[in-house]
């Protein structure tokens, strides 16, 4: 059956949203307690994506008590092959002096998205380690990364040359 575009969307996005969990979440602006601001952050600049294992794959779906562990899924590009780290033993190790220092000077390798981390306030980078941190240590850490052209274990996102 073809259904006009109109009805076509409508019936999509009836069908999406019958399968997609909203969860409200505080926005940055208006909590003033750093951990809530912190959590809104992580979920709305997508650091579970790629720092909770399934988190993408599961729609969302990841139970909170298991964000941010790392993950072995690797991203490989002309970089070589990144993993994202285990968030939460590293925030542990570190505080928040160190981290801000480290989100405005650091060039971290793709996909991490250095200039939105870098867009991010200094209160904001503040609430991001007190929300990590919050959850307590979890998980092991993730694989190491590797050079360009080494072979790999498991399975990777592979992105393409960039254009010339």
């Amino acid at each position: 059956m073809k259904l006009p575009f109109p009805a076509a969307l409508a019936l999509a996005a009836a069908a999406l949203a019958a399968t997609t969990t909203v969860v409200p979440t505080t926005s940055a602006q208006g909590a003033t307690d750093p951990v809530a601001r912190g959590r809104y952050l992580v979920r709305i600049a997508g650091c579970n994506d790629c720092h909770t294992g399934g988190f993408a794959m599961s729609n969302g779906a990841t139970p909170e008590k298991d964000w941010l562990a790392g993950d072995a899924l690797g991203w490989q590009g002309a970089w070589g092959t990144t993993y994202a780290p285990n968030l939460r033993t590293f925030f542990q190790s570190v505080d928040d002096k160190a981290w801000i220092a480290m989100a405005r000077t650091r060039d971290f390798k793709p996909p991490m998205p250095t200039p939105s981390l870098r867009a991010m306030t200094d209160d904001d980078l503040r609430a991001v380690s007190r929300y990590v941190r919050s959850l307590g240590p979890a998980g092991g850490p993730a694989p190491a990364y590797v050079p360009p052209g080494q072979p790999v274990k498991g399975p990777v996102v592979t992105f393409p040359a960039p254009p010339k």
